[in-house]
């Protein structure tokens, strides 16, 4: 005869079966997720984008320098990964803020600088010195042209600096009042931005660029490119074919006397069947020249028909002079 639960049994049979679910929801923990932190720049990504204009600042401290003829000092501050919104909200209201047109991708980049190494800049190129104080203002036509000039040097440095990882045309476009500024790129547009620290006389500042997403993604996945093969170790066979192959590569070989002085009179006397004597004697022996370069002692030779070169000693690859302890 079957068995017939009470209430008391079916309801403890409920309890039983959902316990373990409600165990579970009150140990499940909730984290937060910032959305914005997505796609940020990886540690390997940061080190590179550094080296890549680090050398940038470099190259701009000597030829801006050498364009200005004064003390120019640029340093790399920070390679960041920012919203559009992000990087605007740190530029002051009264900057030099303008596009750069970057092709064949045909995208504008921001540039952007502190007026306070503008005016500076500018008074150095007219001829001051750079160091007068100026009260805070909007740049006037005529200012806005000389500077122009120095905008392009830096858009020219970028180009040469990125040419081997990702070769792109980049143009001054145009100064950008701050009404456009808001609307240049979408605020929440992903920008790879770098902020370089410049010291000129007595005035410093800083200069600010940022790239869209477009060139930023393109520049990436170059650089992660090089990255990869130059950090891939080569195999056993590759290293067994690029021996091979070094060993089978050409190089010109010639016998030359050692370097001596002729007197323009001596040139002029010389003639077919005429004697120009050298500070050398008959017994010694000559240069043999690979590739240009002396390497060896040699006699000359001959060996039936053929001329040759017997080795008497191996030069320095540091100079023949090493020999004469000179």
């Amino acid at each position: 005869m079957p068995k017939t639960l009470s209430q008391e049994e079916i309801d403890a049979l409920f309890s039983a079966a959902q316990a373990p679910k409600h165990q579970a929801i009150t140990q499940r923990k909730i984290t937060s997720y910032d959305l914005r932190s997505s796609r940020q720049l990886e540690v390997q990504q940061v080190a590179t984008l550094t080296t890549l204009h680090a050398s940038l600042a470099r190259r701009l401290a000597n030829s801006l320098g050498a364009y200005l003829r004064v003390g120019f000092e640029m340093n790399l501050v920070s390679v960041e990964q920012l919203t559009y919104r992000e990087f605007i909200g740190r530029i002051p209201e009264l900057t030099y803020f303008a596009s750069l047109h970057i092709l064949p991708i045909d995208a504008l980049a921001a540039f952007q600088t502190d007026l306070s190494l503008v005016f500076p800049i500018v008074d150095v190129i007219l001829g001051g010195s750079g160091g007068d104080p100026i009260e805070p203002r909007d740049l006037t036509e005529i200012e806005e042209q000389i500077f122009e000039t120095v905008v392009g040097l830096i858009a020219r440095d970028l180009q040469v600096t990125w040419a081997p990882v990702l070769p792109l045309d980049i143009q001054f476009e145009q100064r950008q009042q701050r009404t456009q500024v808001q609307s240049f790129m979408l605020p929440t547009e992903k920008v790879l931005t770098m902020s370089f620290e410049i010291r000129l006389s007595e005035a410093q500042g800083i200069v600010n660029m940022a790239f869209p997403a477009v060139v930023a993604n393109a520049l990436l996945r170059k650089l992660s490119v090089q990255w990869s093969v130059s950090g891939r170790l080569p195999s056993r066979e590759m290293r067994r074919q690029i021996r091979k192959r070094l060993l089978e590569t050409k190089f010109e070989a010639d016998l030359s006397l050692p370097l001596r002085l002729v007197t323009l009179r001596e040139l002029i006397a010389l003639e077919p069947g005429g004697l120009l004597v050298l500070d050398q004697c008959a017994q010694d022996p000559v240069y043999l020249n690979v590739a240009g370069k002396p390497m060896f002692l040699a006699y000359p030779v001959r060996q039936a028909r053929q001329r040759g070169a017997r080795i008497e000693q191996r030069l320095s690859l540091s100079g023949p002079q090493e020999k004469d302890g000179k």
